[in-house]
């Protein structure tokens, strides 16, 4: 009896552990006085698969989920509801494609500053998982590189 109780936890902490998004290299590109939105990128995985289906930051009045795209010869960008992160892939966010945007910026964000994101996602299984990132505050001119885990 205590064999199978042990695989049956075993079963459900790989199970929980398959549904864990991990994020790597959080920034947000910093502002100047009186500008109200700049990006925030990182990179996104998840072993199992997961949905972003929303995200919050008490530095902005709205975060949402943005992309870039050719159309045509135009490059455009919008807002999309969700973010596929297919099973053991990574996902980068990073300017020029995913990225996601703060808007209504309570304040200038400054370079060496943190800036809290919370990130909500769905697991394949439809259990709700939520990541809290502190992102990096880098220069107005950041274009990315550099590594910081979270």
């Amino acid at each position: 009896m205590k064999t199978a109780w042990f695989v049956a936890l075993a079963l459900g902490l790989a199970a929980s552990a398959q549904a864990q998004v991990s994020v790597s290299d959080a920034w947000v590109r910093g502002t100047v006085e009186g500008q109200k939105a700049t990006g925030a990128f990182m990179q996104l995985k998840s072993p199992g698969g997961a949905t972003l289906i929303g995200l919050e930051s008490p530095v902005a009045g709205a975060v949402e989920i943005h992309e870039m795209r050719m159309e045509g010869n135009i490059m455009r960008m919008r807002a999309i509801p969700r973010l596929e992160l297919p099973a053991g892939q990574a996902i980068d966010l990073k300017p020029g494609g995913y990225h996601f945007m703060l808007m209504n910026l309570k304040a200038p964000l400054k370079k060496g500053e943190s800036v809290p994101i919370r990130l909500k996602f769905q697991g394949k299984d439809g259990k709700p998982q939520e990541v809290e990132v502190r992102a990096e505050v880098r220069d107005l001119t950041a274009s990315g590189g550099g590594k910081m885990k979270h």
